[in-house]
Parts: C-alpha cells; structure tokens; sequence
C-alpha cells in the first residue's frame, strides 16, 4: 500500500513539474516580454501591406461632433438665458 501511495506522488510530482517548464514556442527577451512577430512582417509597418491607413476624415468624425454638440448647446443656452424658456430643438430656436 505504501508502495502505490508513493508511485502515485513522484508520478504527480513529475507531471505538475514537467508542465512548469514546458516549451511554448516563444523566445522571451525577458520575463514577461514574449512577442515574436510572425515570419514574413515587417521591421516598420508605415508603407507595408499591414498599414492601416487610415482615412483622416474618418479620424476626426468623433471630434467633429463634439464640436457641433458644443455649437448646439451654445445656442440653448443663450436662448435660456434670453428668454427664461429651455428649447431641446435648436431648429425652433429664433
């Protein structure tokens, strides 16, 4: 019995242990620090096939319509301040 209770320790010790130091097909410059590029990518992205070129216009949509909603809220508040009444439409807005 005490035959098969140790087996059954060193046969777990040695899968547990075995796992830890496992090869996972990556070269760490450091600890933490794994990234491989795969075969095939460029050195600089900019002019390559995985440039994303981005189209400025799409970039600046969202400042865009902050801006308007800034613009937008403006007009309220002026007709607030002038008139005493809160209008949501700036379209009703004289």
């Amino acid at each position: 019995m005490n035959k098969m209770i140790g087996l059954c320790l060193s046969m777990g010790l040695m899968i547990v242990s075995s796992s830890a130091v496992a090869y996972d097909g990556t070269n760490c410059k450091e600890p933490g620090v794994c990234w491989e590029p795969k075969p095939g990518y460029p050195d600089k992205v900019e002019g390559s096939k995985y440039d994303p070129k981005h189209d400025p216009n799409e970039l600046n949509k969202q400042s865009q319509s902050i801006k308007e909603m800034e613009e937008r809220n403006q007009k309220r508040q002026e007709n607030f301040a002038r008139t005493g009444k809160f209008i949501y439409d700036v379209e009703e807005i004289h």
